[in-house]
């Protein structure tokens, strides 16, 4: 049965506070959700699953979160190998700070397009490069002082995603690899 890993969007941010337990629990209930267990403390689920597309599992994650919990979130699913990619295909992993440089794993895939408009729109100097279905982003000042935030990514991509730096993707892909 194939692993999946989900990573969640605006949990545990402005009034979106939740348990991890809680979350694991709600996803179980999910039909042909199985063996859910959460990675960190920041909205990474495991969870295998028989069928259905990613784009399946993402809606049903993200609805099953807004009915129990009534706030909006979004879920964002990877096999491991686009996991990995995430990891591995980032190529400002090698001379960025790894708590700067991110993959934000997309919801839907953007085209180049889009990605020079978001480049071209960017008030920062945030490097950005297209990586399959994700972007990477090297948040070279911080993500805090960033102003490519969440809502500004999704105006200029135009569907939702959530991101994690190098250390949180390495230590989801090896709890995947237990």
């Amino acid at each position: 049965m194939p692993l999946y890993a989900a990573l969640f969007g605006s949990l545990n941010t402005g009034g979106n506070r939740l348990k991890m337990s809680e979350l694991v629990t709600c996803c179980q209930a999910i039909a042909g959700f199985r063996n859910v267990s959460s990675v960190l403390a920041s909205g990474n689920l495991l969870f295998d699953h028989e069928g259905g597309s990613l784009a399946d599992l993402q809606k049903d994650l993200t609805e099953a979160v807004r009915a129990e919990f009534g706030f909006d979130s979004h879920a964002v699913v990877r096999d491991r190998d686009g996991l990995a990619a995430g990891l591995t295909g980032n190529p400002f992993a090698a001379d960025g700070d790894p708590k700067f440089v991110h993959t934000h794993f997309l919801q839907e895939e953007v085209d180049e397009a889009r990605l020079a408009k978001l480049a071209e729109a960017n008030p920062g100097r945030e490097r950005l490069a297209r990586g399959g279905a994700d972007i990477y982003i090297d948040f070279v000042d911080g993500v805090g002082r960033s102003k490519l935030t969440r809502p500004f990514l999704h105006r200029h991509l135009g569907t939702e995603g959530t991101a994690r730096n190098m250390s949180s993707i390495g230590k989801i892909l090896a709890k995947l690899d237990e």
